[in-house]
């Protein structure tokens, strides 16, 4: 697996797709860029899903985290493309994304995007 920034979400088999349970990632190193000054946004992640048939593997969650660094956008539109993208991975039963943004020009930002899956 690579070491370097990458949008490709690994997944692997929920071993214990018949039991709803709660996985919960917190990922306090987030950085994207203003798209409007160019300058950092520092921000916690904070990641809450239920599995159904699968997991995201975490270094690969890592490095797409890390694959935002160089990118310009605004914190609604990262906290969501966050979500659609881990949604689109693993078809979770359930998921939260929490995008908890350090203060910028004195104002303290969080977002937070859900999904909830269609019952079938």
């Amino acid at each position: 697996m690579s070491s370097q920034p990458s949008r490709e979400l690994e997944t692997f088999p929920n071993p214990r797709s018949e039991r709803a349970y709660e996985i919960r990632f917190d990922c306090p190193e987030f950085t994207c860029l203003c798209p409007k000054t160019g300058q950092p946004d520092f921000a916690t992640i904070r990641i809450r899903y239920s599995p159904a048939a699968r997991c995201v593997e975490l270094k690969s969650l890592k490095l797409y985290l890390w694959s935002f660094r160089d990118t310009g956008a605004f914190h609604e539109a990262v906290t969501n493309q966050i979500l659609d993208d881990l949604v689109a991975a693993i078809s979770p039963r359930w998921m939260v994304v929490e995008g908890d943004f350090m203060v910028r020009g004195g104002i303290h930002t969080v977002v937070e995007a859900r999904h909830e899956a269609e019952a079938s």
